[in-house]
């Protein structure tokens, strides 16, 4: 099975693999008791937003990524030992009738 059965990837997928990645790769450096850690932190969190994210609501998306690689940009930081989870949810916002 070569590459070309599978699927092509958007970018914005390859950036989103590319970042989850990323945090696997840094969660290597830190301790093993961390890294385990880490790598259950990172794993919900990017589970959690493929499933209750919209796919199309990119300003989003594009919102995670950033935030995501400020925190994964924090994590390759030798001082940084760990990383908390924070949740942030889409609220719509609702047009007040006067």
């Amino acid at each position: 099975m070569g590459a070309s059965s599978s699927p092509k990837l958007s970018g914005m997928q390859k950036q989103v693999l590319s970042l989850y990645r990323g945090f696997l790769r840094a969660a290597r450096s830190k301790s093993a008791e961390d890294r385990h850690k880490i790598e259950s932190i990172v794993s919900g969190e990017f589970r959690r937003n493929s499933k209750q994210v919209d796919r199309k609501n990119f300003l989003y998306i594009e919102y995670l990524l950033r935030r995501g690689q400020k925190q994964l940009d924090q994590l390759k930081s030798p001082d940084t030992v760990g990383l908390s989870s924070l949740n942030v949810s889409v609220s719509e916002t609702v047009d007040p009738k006067p």
